[in-house]
């Protein structure tokens, strides 16, 4: 049974039941969202939160390790962990302890702190570049490498992976119109009063096609290639073989930047992809999971962009410069990556997590396989996710796959049974504080969700 082929009127019938479920199941939730929707625009406090699946959101009362417990007393299996945010596990003690510690001492006072020095040694070990900064989220990271990169090159665009997703970076929210090499480059769908036209700003090349990249690069005006080594916010496409190789051939030859942003492929590893993979950027931005929860990212560099930068940096401008932020690199957030980084996202504990995504990949597959239905579920590291359509290529192919209301009913049939993925795709991430129970549940519940679907 494709997509195409899925009973569309059942599909509707059951997801009624399961929002008719959700809504005896939460009665806290439905009261507090009501209050919400008061004051918060939406009832949220942040847009996305409106894309969890049922008619309101949940509301947790408190979270710890791979679970959390709503404040209608239900407890879940938390596959979603914050999109990586909190891939830790929640609540780490070292973390909850040196925040707890540093709000005693100060949070922050615009001077740096000695864990500032310990954190830029220990993502130089984990990632290979030498030199970092600091900034409050990966979308900060990311604007500030774009700009030094326009900086250090003369040239004023930046190149993307088409269906790419960087945070809220102006030049990154655009795609090929048709999904296509050569396509004229468009706003994303959903990119609501674009700041900058991407058709300015941005080149935009289908992932996994070198003669693309090539034959754009070539035209000598983009500055850097900003890229994920796998696409994770369209569904995981992994690369084919050599073809990072190829990419980092490619901007070498062209004199373009490389910046792999490495805030949803840490999954692969301590270092992420770059370290797993043996990659070479110019660049590496990593975000929020290195914070344990506590907003922060960070920016890596090689010694010879750094050369190039020390001028700069240290100009009396330097506070105008469009790269900053106040709280950056404050005491309060290094506290916390050093007690992140010395306790958690370490190779033991992805020797935990990796194997667990594994067994919910098996798990999966058998449920496809034993449905015959040609739908997929993709790894990467400890993070998968599956499909309704086979393995994409490309982001556009993704794109093309997604199919809202699979999507709407597989959730919603997923938390009403004590599971949580992420509200984007069908992404489930694993901590070392998951168990093999905690694959089988969601196994379990996918099998049965799959079984009332098909008849």
């Amino acid at each position: 049974m494709t997509a195409a082929e899925v009973d569309r009127t059942r599909l509707a019938a059951l997801h009624a039941e399961e929002e008719q479920r959700f809504i005896d199941l939460h009665p806290t939730s439905a009261h507090l969202a009501t209050a919400a929707g008061e004051h918060l625009l939406a009832g949220v406090p942040m847009p996305w939160m409106t894309r969890w699946p049922g008619s309101f959101p949940l509301f947790v009362e408190s979270a710890g390790g791979g679970r959390f417990t709503d404040v209608d007393g239900l407890d879940y299996v938390d596959l979603c962990l914050g999109d990586t945010g909190s891939m830790t596990g929640h609540c780490l003690p070292a973390v909850a302890e040196a925040v707890r510690e540093r709000t005693e001492r100060g949070i922050t006072t615009m001077l740096p702190s000695t864990d500032a020095t310990w954190v830029a040694a220990e993502l130089s070990r984990r990632f290979g570049l030498p030199r970092w900064q600091m900034a409050m989220t990966a979308t900060d990271a990311n604007r500030f490498v774009l700009r030094f990169a326009r900086h250090l090159t003369g040239r004023p665009r930046i190149a993307v992976m088409d269906w790419c997703y960087h945070g809220t970076v102006d030049e990154t929210l655009g795609v090929l119109e048709h999904g296509r090499a050569g396509d004229r480059v468009v706003a994303r769908p959903g990119a609501l009063g674009p700041q900058v036209d991407v058709a300015v700003t941005t080149a935009v090349v289908p992932f996994n096609d070198l003669d693309a990249l090539d034959s754009r690069l070539a035209e000598g005006d983009v500055a850097c290639l900003l890229m994920e080594p796998a696409l994770t916010n369209i569904g995981i496409v992994l690369p084919d073989e050599g073809y990072l190789a190829g990419v980092r051939e490619i901007t070498r030859r062209h004199g373009v930047l490389l910046v792999n942003d490495e805030t949803h492929t840490i999954c692969a590893g301590p270092g992420g992809a770059t370290a797993a993979w043996d990659l070479d950027p110019d660049f590496v931005v990593i975000g929020k999971p290195i914070g344990g929860g506590i907003p922060v990212a960070a920016y890596g560099m090689t010694a010879e962009v750094a050369a190039r930068l020390e001028g700069p940096m240290l100009g009396h401008d330097i506070d105008v410069a469009g790269v900053g932020g106040t709280l950056s690199g404050s005491a309060l957030a290094m506290a916390a990556v050093r007690a992140t980084l010395s306790s958690a996202l370490r190779q033991e504990d992805f020797d935990v997590a990796i194997p667990l995504a594994e067994s919910f990949t098996d798990g999966i597959q058998g449920v496809i396989d034993d449905h015959r239905l040609p739908w997929h579920v993709q790894r990467l590291g400890c993070r998968a996710e599956y499909w309704f359509c086979p393995p994409p290529r490309a982001g556009a192919e993704a794109a093309e796959a997604v199919d809202e209301e699979l999507d709407a009913f597989f959730h919603l049939w997923t938390v009403n049974r004590g599971v949580l993925l992420a509200p984007f795709h069908n992404m489930s991430l694993f901590s070392p504080f998951h168990t093999q129970a905690d694959v089988d549940a969601h196994t379990s519940v996918f099998r049965a969700a799959v079984e009332a679907l098909t008849g």
